[in-house]
């Protein structure tokens, strides 16, 4: 028996510890989920506000074009100057350079990342780019995190516990999904099982769920309607949909990489002269297709309803396939994981469509595979499989669709993982650290 008094006060301490940790982690969940929640209704609004003046624009047909094309590629370009003028590590997603942070290859950014983050983000999703909330969202919330770990004095490894949870939370309010946000942080941001890290994560996400449900409320993000659950012996079919996915993902992977690669060596051009041409091009496309530019949550919507036909999923898979590289090229504050659950959900109603023959009588119907092409094409560009599936549970309430979602996710991991590529955010850490170094 140990009975020495030194002994006992540190492990008083150590609970001390994680209980200041705990608490702190309700604390600053609960600011995240206030400003991320703000966020969500800010680009609701900018979102419903894009739609409307293009509807407006279209009464007078050549001055509305150059108006729409315009007013996008001005939205994209002040994004971008922000991101410059402010010297922060804003642009893109934001999940790699918090991942970087956390492996201690980058220091953490001050608090004036969170609103150039808020107003880029706000301008750029909002102003048309098929670009994602979640990145902005994780970024702002280990900011928060940072600045309340930092004031409050605690200890290098419970800060970086502190920041990870906040990243987490942003996440969890995000998607309106608590689950997924507390995982992600173990799965992707610090990849192993830590009791700090996961009280931490956990205590986030819940107070941030809680703040950010009075403002958005508590409903999935996505209305689906009753599933049947689909026989076992649909399995294999599940799993050539994840290999699908898996070659899809390897494909978008590369794109992404090789159009950031190509703006990124036009050093004769500006920053924001290159994000105004990306920006004139989708504004182009949304005068003509206003359906297929923004986010894409309405597109994931239409996908999990059924409301797109197989005539028009390949031209909307292929459009928003390439939409979401170029936008991500433009330097703008703006995450990956909507784009890509959109793009899964017409690979998997795609599929689920063409091979009616396969599920008859099995209970499984398009819709379930829309499901699963979303987990699967998330898995296969991020290779965090258990966050997607889990995601893709809060966000559509389809609980009962876990093993086609396993079997596409186990094929979908598989096939980039055997053909050597990096996941997503691993690539784009290497250019953030890069771009970090220069400014």
């Amino acid at each position: 028996m140990n009975t020495n008094p030194k002994g006992v006060q540190t492990s008083e301490n150590a609970k001390f510890g994680l209980a200041r940790l705990a608490l702190l982690s309700l604390l600053t969940g609960a600011a995240i989920g206030l400003v991320i929640g703000c966020f969500r209704l800010a680009l609701d609004h900018m979102n419903a506000a894009r739609t409307e003046t293009i509807t407006w624009a279209h009464q007078s047909p050549v001055l509305g074009f150059v108006l729409v094309c315009a007013s996008v590629a001005a939205t994209t370009a002040l994004a971008a100057w922000l991101v410059q003028r402010s010297g922060q590590p804003a642009a893109g997603s934001g999940i790699p350079h918090v991942e970087a942070v956390i492996e201690g290859t980058l220091p953490a950014a001050p608090l004036l990342l969170l609103p150039v983050k808020f107003v880029g983000g706000l301008l750029a999703i909002g102003g048309g780019l098929a670009l994602g909330r979640e990145g902005p969202s994780v970024q702002m919330g280990a900011n928060l995190a940072q600045f309340c770990g930092s004031t409050f004095r605690l200890p290098t490894t419970d800060r970086i516990a502190l920041f990870a949870s906040g990243a987490g939370a942003g996440l969890a309010v995000a998607f309106n999904a608590p689950m997924a946000g507390s995982v992600f942080v173990l799965e992707e941001l610090v990849r192993r099982f830590d009791i700090r890290i996961a009280i931490a994560a956990l205590g986030a996400s819940c107070s941030a769920i809680a703040v950010a449900s009075l403002l958005l409320g508590q409903q999935p993000d996505f209305n689906v309607a009753d599933l049947p659950v689909p026989s076992t012996w649909t399995g294999p079919i599940f799993g050539l949909l994840g290999i699908l996915a898996g070659l899809a993902g390897v494909a978008y992977n590369r794109l992404i990489i090789k159009t950031c690669a190509l703006f990124d060596g036009l050093t004769r051009w500006r920053p924001e002269f290159r994000a105004l041409l990306i920006g004139a091009l989708v504004g182009a496309l949304a005068w003509f297709a206003p359906h297929m530019v923004g986010g894409g949550d309405e597109i994931s919507q239409q996908v999990l309803v059924g409301g797109i036909g197989l005539a028009a999923l390949p031209v909307i898979f292929a459009v928003r396939f390439v939409l979401g590289s170029l936008s991500y090229a433009a330097g703008t504050p703006g995450g990956l994981f909507a784009p890509i659950l959109a793009l899964g959900g017409c690979l998997g109603l795609g599929f689920g469509l063409l091979c009616p023959q396969f599920v008859a009588d099995s209970g499984a119907t398009p819709i379930t595979f829309a499901i699963a092409g979303m987990a699967a094409f998330l898995t296969a560009t991020v290779r965090a499989p258990v966050t997607g599936m889990i995601l893709i549970f809060e966000m559509t309430g389809a609980f009962n669709q876990a093993l086609p979602m396993l079997w596409a996710c186990f094929a979908a991991m598989a096939v980039p993982t055997l053909m050597g590529n990096s996941p997503i955010y691993d690539s784009m850490k290497a250019r953030t650290i890069g771009v970090a170094k220069t400014m």
